[in-house]
């Protein structure tokens, strides 16, 4: 079984071995980017919960090393890389992931946030000067509806971040439509998690107003989707591009848009079954 009910009320995914070739193949496309881009590329994984609460997990069940697994990656690529597992593993006694879905919470997302802020040598904003608002106490998650169990207590979603004063534009199926950091609409149905940005699109742009601040462009999966509110603190822009959909040249988007930084963040099991996409990277 792929998912495991796990201490504290928690629902886990193992992660099957990779393929090893695949993912040096896949490292390679990260490495193209380095090669193709005259500005500086930032490669982050985020470690699963299944990893960082590996102590949740029933005795005997298998799942591959992740930390070994980015290691490897780590040691591979070309690129600055971010410490997204210690930030992660050093918090792992506070609520950084759901307990009912494979995505980072809010608070985990920070955290993610402060490791790529001190691996581009900014500084991240403090967490205390925000306030929390829980937006919903009723979230069941995407390993939920698979597993069967029934018994678990739902998670929340919380923000710290407000929306106002950023401009989003989301390119759903391509042209572009406003968009927004919340989408409330979404606390109302089973996909509560796309209450960030309004879940998968091929490309969504943020505007923060932070006119002196560098413009980013994320590479990126749906983890990104709650990172998002705390990188409006740090950049001027945000472009969100998912290459599972948008199949543009980087190379060519970077220099559209007068990208000062990238960053190619993935968790790992997005990583390693995304390893198809990645071969757009180096266009």
């Amino acid at each position: 079984y792929k998912n495991v009910f796990g201490k504290e009320d928690t629902l886990l995914n193992r992660l099957d071995e990779p393929d090893y070739d695949t993912l040096m193949t896949s490292a390679g496309y990260v490495n193209d980017l380095v090669y193709n881009l005259n500005v500086p590329v930032y490669f982050g994984i985020i470690p699963s919960s299944t990893e960082i609460w590996s102590d949740r997990l029933p005795a005997g069940a298998p799942t591959a090393d992740e930390k070994a697994i980015i290691d490897d990656l780590y040691d591979t690529v070309q690129t600055f890389t971010i410490d997204m597992y210690s930030a992660l593993e050093e918090h792992k006694d506070e609520e950084i992931y759901y307990r009912t879905d494979h995505h980072w919470t809010s608070l985990g997302a920070y955290y993610g946030y402060t490791a790529l802020m001190e691996a581009m040598g900014m500084e991240p904003v403090d967490l205390a000067d925000y306030e929390r608002t829980t937006v919903t106490d009723q979230f069941y998650g995407t390993i939920f509806s698979a597993s069967g169990v029934r018994w678990v207590a739902p998670d929340r979603i919380d923000t710290y971040i407000p929306a106002d004063g950023v401009k989003v534009t989301s390119y759903f199926d391509g042209t572009p439509s406003q968009g927004s950091l919340y989408v409330d609409s979404y606390l109302e149905v089973k996909d509560k998690y796309s209450y960030f940005l309004g879940g998968v699109q091929p490309l969504c742009v943020v505007e923060t107003g932070l006119t002196d601040a560098p413009r980013l462009l994320l590479i990126r999966d749906s983890y990104s989707d709650s990172l998002a509110p705390f990188l409006t603190q740090s950049f001027s822009e945000i472009h969100l591009f998912d290459t599972r959909m948008n199949k543009t040249s980087i190379k060519a988007y970077v220099e559209e848009n007068e990208i000062d930084q990238v960053v190619v963040l993935y968790s790992i099991s997005n990583f390693i079954s995304s390893s198809k996409d990645m071969f757009l990277l180096g266009r």
